[in-house]
């Protein structure tokens, strides 16, 4: 699974301006929306809320990964948003977070939501990779770090 299957050109924020957990879900969500127009930002970011307060998808080393599933699309969608001030995302490692990848998968996909979980995951888990995004000049140059990324792979 390449990240630009699922994250979109249009779908790369690199200068989120929320300061709080629920303020990064709503403006990810208004990105989705807007790629994905029978969703709505209200409710998506309700959904999102919902399955923070199961527990934080805030993995640690400055990197969220909130996700969901939602009646009504036919596929997975994904963006990916960067704070440079980073925001408490209530992280397992108690940091803030910088890098946020927003996953939205049809409600019956199981299958698809984890493989995308899993690939992010994995990269995310890369040093390397996380100090290229958080380090990167513009959204141009996230973009283009995840063609690279997905050229290697």
């Amino acid at each position: 699974m390449k990240i630009q299957d699922i994250v979109s050109q249009e779908a790369v924020l690199d200068d989120l301006r929320a300061e709080t957990k629920e303020g990064v879900l709503r403006e990810l969500s208004e990105v989705i929306a807007k790629i994905v127009p029978k969703l709505s930002a209200d409710s998506l970011t309700g959904i999102l809320m919902e399955r923070e307060s199961l527990g934080s998808t805030g993995i640690g080393d400055g990197v969220a990964i909130p996700h969901g599933k939602v009646a009504g699309i036919e596929r997975l969608v994904a963006a990916f948003g960067r704070s440079r001030n980073g925001v408490q995302f209530h992280s397992l490692d108690g940091k803030p977070a910088y890098l946020f990848f927003l996953i939205v998968a049809p409600e019956y996909s199981a299958g698809m939501h984890l493989k995308a979980l899993a690939r992010i995951s994995r990269l995310l888990k890369d040093e390397r990779f996380r100090r290229s995004l958080v380090e990167a000049a513009d959204a141009d140059e996230l973009r283009r770090i995840f063609r690279e990324e997905d050229a290697r792979s």
